[in-house]
């Protein structure tokens, strides 16, 4: 049942990262609710078909640099504020993401991206220790880079090029090669 498994994910802490966008509101939803839009916003993602736009039933895809394709399954959307999406390959786990707009004063808000990860390994026991000594490092790394690509867009009116604040493992490409880390 997919809501025993959302809800089981929001029990455990979320990676979270925060950050505050010299922008109104209104920009940063603009930029983050146009379909397509992870291809102006995201510097580890490649293309981002849209199956379905906008709303709760919104389905796409995002094909990292690294080669994986994740789909995401959106089940929440708020205009003007965020939306929550499940996110993860065909037949896979999915992780839980939150997305969030909160208004601060003068033309300021603050773009808030919350992960519920899947489990990374089967043996239960393995995972308390996986989550904070890999996942959640490698996964505010990257939530740092997605939000700045997001003030960047809103900021600068340009799409972000790849990997504009640094590379990352899981979903660059390796100079080396061309398949999935």
């Amino acid at each position: 049942d997919q809501a025993v498994g959302t809800s089981a994910r929001r029990q455990r802490r979320p990676v979270r990262v925060g950050r505050t966008i010299p922008a109104p509101v209104e920009a940063v939803w603009d930029a983050i609710s146009s379909p397509g839009c992870l291809e102006r916003v995201h510097p580890f993602c490649e293309r981002n078909p849209v199956a379905v736009w906008p709303g709760s039933a919104a389905r796409d895809e995002i094909h990292y640099r690294s080669g994986w394709v994740y789909q995401r399954t959106f089940t929440d959307w708020i205009d003007g504020v965020g939306y929550d999406l499940d996110i993860g390959a065909a037949g896979e786990p999915t992780s839980h993401v939150s997305w969030r707009i909160s208004e601060h004063s003068n033309g300021v808000c603050e773009l808030t991206i919350s992960v519920w990860p899947r489990p990374i390994t089967v043996i239960p026991g393995l995972n308390w220790l996986a989550r904070p000594v890999i996942v959640g490092p490698m996964m505010r790394r990257y939530l740092h880079s997605v939000t700045e690509g997001v003030a960047w867009f809103v900021t600068h009116g340009e799409p972000v090029a790849a990997n504009q604040f640094g590379s990352h493992p899981w979903f660059s490409r390796r100079a080396d090669e061309s398949t999935p880390l």
